[in-house]
């Protein structure tokens, strides 16, 4: 539903620019006697229009492309910077509303000092953005200085100019306020600059409402991924929490490679479900306490492909199936089920092919005791270059021999 508004909220925006673009050609190829300043007020409100569509499909590509790879703070800042352009404002500040605490903080600013930024906590009902917030309503501010309710910024220089402080609103119920300074050569915010903010908030709110859909989402897939991970333990008895474990270490050894956020849950990801394919091979190979047999061996090997035909039809999962299919990839290209060498492999599927050997390693085997850490950390090395990415063994070994610290 909130996908479907917002799509035609852009589509009622276009046809409403082309209506616009029309009148305003019509009127420029046809001028009348002494319509010089009407033509220039025209132009100037056209161009105002068209900031202010451009703001908005700005925006909307955010939350309808790009949810899944934007921080909320980014789109703060996006926000707030879009408001600021559109009406030429000198400074400003994107406040959210945190239900716990039950205040207003500041989530994106410009040009305001990083002390205000710090001290700033206003609850619902106080001071001009809490009233806002309370209210629902736009509140305009020409002297800071003298109203009662925006003594705690008295002298600050920055809050010495007019402001007007907007509640972004979501279905009626208030999330967070927009607080714009005035530029000092304009008197007042004009009809138009209140009209285009308040548009402005209506795209914001729904493409927040966008971004935490998405951020539910892949909470739910990461509980899937979760619960598939557990069965796949399960399943294999040997490997109790190899899951979990790879996962945690997949992802630190992810940040220490500085992988960016996204790539890097996709990781995490293909950590937990590596082995999601085995639920399709007998349990009697998986169990089996001898060495396998060629025949036994070639079906554990269809096992990545099985994994990658399980997660490819879930697109939010699309890289996680990538990395899955490949983690049995041989850095020289003695591996399977492609023969790709190097940096043909995808990254993650060289961090999970370390940290699934390493695990495998250090693990009861029906067949084996777990080695020893000096015996494992041998293997790895002589595998660097030859099974593994080289830059990924020196990174896990460096970090299993400071204990995984965790990056803050």
């Amino acid at each position: 539903m909130i996908y479907l508004l917002s799509l035609v909220i852009v589509i009622l925006l276009f046809i409403v620019g082309a209506l616009l673009r029309k009148v305003y050609d019509l009127r420029l190829d046809k001028p009348s006697p002494g319509s010089g300043g009407a033509e220039a007020s025209l132009k100037t409100t056209w161009g105002k229009f068209d900031e202010l569509l451009t703001s908005l499909l700005t925006i909307h590509e955010i939350g309808i492309v790009n949810a899944g790879t934007i921080k909320k703070e980014e789109f703060y800042r996006t926000v707030l910077e879009n408001a600021c352009e559109l009406i030429n404002s000198p400074r400003g500040s994107l406040m959210i509303y945190d239900s716990q605490a039950d205040e207003l903080t500041i989530a994106a600013s410009k040009n305001i000092s990083k002390e205000v930024i710090e001290n700033t906590r206003i609850k619902p009902g106080l001071g001009i953005a809490g009233r806002a917030f309370q209210t629902g309503e736009t509140i305009f501010v020409t002297d800071p200085q003298q109203n009662t309710q925006y003594k705690d910024f008295i002298g600050k220089e920055e809050q010495r100019d007019p402001f007007i402080a907007i509640p972004l609103k979501l279905k009626d119920k208030p999330f967070g306020v927009l607080n714009l300074h005035l530029s000092r050569d304009k008197e007042s915010f004009t009809d138009y600059d209140l009209k285009f903010l308040t548009l402005l908030a209506g795209e914001t709110a729904i493409t927040l409402e966008n971004i935490k859909l998405y951020e539910s989402l892949e909470n739910f897939y990461l509980e899937m991924v979760q619960t598939l991970a557990r069965v796949i333990d399960a399943k294999d008895s040997y490997t109790g929490d190899h899951a979990g474990r790879a996962r945690h270490k997949a992802r630190r050894l992810a940040q220490e490679l500085h992988i960016p956020e996204q790539t890097l849950r996709y990781v995490e990801y293909a950590a937990l479900l590596h082995d999601i394919g085995k639920i399709g091979i007998d349990g009697g190979i998986l169990s089996k306490p001898g060495k396998l047999t060629q025949e036994e061996y070639e079906e554990m090997k269809k096992h990545p492909a099985i994994g990658y035909q399980i997660l490819s039809p879930i697109h939010f999962l699309g890289p996680v199936a990538q990395m899955v299919l490949y983690h049995h990839e041989w850095f020289n290209g003695m591996g399977y089920p492609e023969g790709l060498k190097g940096e043909e492999i995808p990254l993650g599927a060289r961090i999970v092919a370390t940290i699934d050997a390493w695990d495998a390693m250090r693990s009861d085997r029906p067949y084996r005791k777990a080695l020893s850490h000096d015996i494992a950390e041998g293997e790895l090395t002589k595998g660097s270059g030859r099974q593994f990415d080289p830059q990924v063994v020196q990174a896990f070994l460096a970090l299993e021999n400071s204990d995984w610290p965790v990056i803050k």
